[in-house]
């Protein structure tokens, strides 16, 4: 019984693959646990933040190795305003923002699982 418990959540996991949060969420938890939050800039449509989704952030072990240092967050800026007056238009971009709000890092374009934590594995 326990192993079939063990494999359903494991599958709901990998099913679900990351929490996102809201940018208001984010910085409540930030405060609480200092983690970077990472900003995930998509727009409708965009093939590549589908790819990202599918290949990347649905993985199991990369959405737990994500979600173990940063905050995920998902902003469509097709529907939605970016915080902090930044601004983009190529998705998707990913902002990583500490504490006192200030961006420590600027990712863009799509990558694979080993490519973005390659490029993210340094920040704290």
């Amino acid at each position: 019984m326990k192993t079939v418990t063990l494999l359903f959540f494991g599958l709901t996991f990998w099913l679900v693959g990351l929490e996102w949060q809201s940018y208001d969420e984010a910085l409540k938890k930030q405060q609480k646990n200092h983690k970077l939050i990472m900003i995930d800039t998509v727009r409708t449509g965009c093939r590549y933040c589908e790819n990202m989704d599918k290949e990347v952030f649905q993985e199991a072990n990369m959405s737990a190795w994500i979600e173990e240092r940063f905050i995920p967050v998902k902003i469509n800026i097709t529907t939605q305003k970016l915080p902090l007056g930044l601004k983009t238009s190529f998705t998707p971009t990913f902002y990583f923002i500490d504490s006192r709000q200030n961006v420590v890092k600027t990712i863009a374009g799509a990558w694979s699982s080993e490519d973005f934590k390659s490029l993210t594995e340094k920040l704290k």
